[in-house]
C-alpha cells in the first residue's frame, strides 16, 4: 500500500470512482437527455464518498486489486444517489439544498427526480450484474446482498420507519433499530463488497468485517444527527436543524449532545479494534473510522 494518509487514500480511490461512474451514467446527448441530465447532476455533484470508500478499503484489508471494486463502489454510490434524490421530495424531508446545491427536484422539477432515482437504483444492479473480472458467484451474491440492504428490510424499510416515527416518543432500542435499516444498511453492504469480491473468506474474517461496518454505520448516523445541530448549511451541504425543524427522532434529542458524541466515540473504536487482525492492511479503514469524529490519522 502507498498511501500514507486518508487524503492520499481518499484521492486514489475517489479519482477511480469518479472515472467508473462517469462511464457507467448514461451520456446527456442520449435520449432521454433530460433524466441522463438529472442523473448526473446528483451522482456526479461530489460528497464524500464514504460507501465506495469502505468498499476500496475492504478489499486492500483482503489484498484485492482495486479494479474488482469499481463496479460495486459505483453501485453502492448510485443506490445512496437515489436515496438523496428521494428523500430531499416535498413527500419526504422536502429540501432545497443537497451537497451545497439546488436539490435535484429543484434544479429540474419532481417528475423528472423520482424518475432519476428509479433510474439510478437500477442502474446500479447493472453495474453489478456486468462487473468484469468477478465470478458468477461473487456478481450474484453482490446483487442480492444490496437488494436487502436497499429494500423493505434495509434502507426503505428504515425511511419508512422513520417517518412514522415523526412526532412519536422513541427510545434508544428503537431508534437504533430504525439507523440500523436507514443508514446502517448500505453502509454495512459497502463493505460486504469487499468480502463478496474475495470469495470463500474466513467465517472470522468476514464477521470482524461486518462488525466494523454495524459499528460504523451507528456512528455515522449518529455524528449525522450531531452535526444537525452544530453544523451550519454551508459546512454540510444540506439545510441544517432540519431533523429538529421535522420534529424528527434523533440521538441528540434522545440523550443530550454530550452524550450522543461519547456514543459515536465508542463505536468508533470498537470499529477499529474489530479490524485490527489485518495489521496495516486495515489502515484505511481506521482512517476512515477516524475522519468520521474529526480525528487524525
Amino acid at each position: 500500500m502507498t498511501d500514507h494518509t486518508l487524503d492520499d487514500f481518499r484521492a486514489r480511490c475517489g479519482a477511480r470512482v469518479e472515472t467508473a461512474l462517469d462511464q457507467i451514467l448514461p451520456p446527456v446527448s442520449v435520449q432521454p437527455s433530460r433524466l441522463h441530465e438529472a442523473m448526473r447532476y446528483t451522482v456526479l455533484a461530489g460528497g464524500k464518498r464514504i460507501r465506495p470508500l469502505l468498499a476500496y478499503a475492504a478489499g486492500e484489508a483482503l489484498g484485492l486489486d482495486a479494479a474488482l471494486l469499481d463496479r460495486p463502489a459505483c453501485a453502492v454510490e448510485m443506490i445512496h444517489a437515489y436515496s438523496l434524490i428521494h428523500d430531499d421530495l416535498p413527500a419526504m424531508d422536502d429540501d432545497d439544498l443537497r451537497r451545497g446545491r439546488p436539490t435535484c427536484h429543484r434544479a429540474f422539477d419532481e417528475a423528472t427526480a423520482i424518475l432519476a432515482g428509479d433510474a439510478l437504483q437500477t442502474l446500479a444492479f447493472q453495474a453489478l450484474a456486468e462487473a468484469p473480472g468477478l465470478s458468477a458467484e461473487s456478481r450474484v451474491g453482490m446483487v442480492a446482498a444490496l437488494a436487502r440492504a436497499s429494500g423493505a428490510r434495509g434502507m426503505v424499510g428504515g425511511q419508512a420507519m422513520d417517518l412514522e416515527a415523526e412526532g412519536s416518543p422513541l427510545d434508544l432500542v428503537q431508534l437504533e433499530n430504525i439507523h440500523i435499516h436507514k443508514t446502517g444498511a448500505l453502509i454495512r453492504v459497502s463493505v460486504q463488497m469487499g468480502v463478496l469480491a474475495h470469495g470463500g473468506l474466513d467465517a472470522d474474517k468476514a464477521e470482524r468485517l461486518d462488525h466494523y461496518a454495524k459499528c460504523l454505520g451507528l456512528a455515522f448516523q449518529i455524528q449525522d444527527d450531531v452535526l444537525d445541530v452544530e453544523g451550519d448549511t454551508a459546512q454540510i451541504g444540506k439545510t441544517a436543524g432540519r431533523d429538529q425543524a421535522l420534529n424528527k427522532a434523533t440521538y441528540p434529542a434522545l440523550v443530550g449532545l454530550a452524550e450522543a458524541k461519547a456514543m459515536a466515540n465508542q463505536l468508533i473504536n470498537e470499529a477499529i479494534e474489530s479490524v485490527s487482525i489485518f495489521g496495516e492492511r486495515a489502515q484505511p479503514l481506521v482512517w476512515i473510522a477516524n475522519a468520521l469524529l474529526g480525528r487524525k490519522n
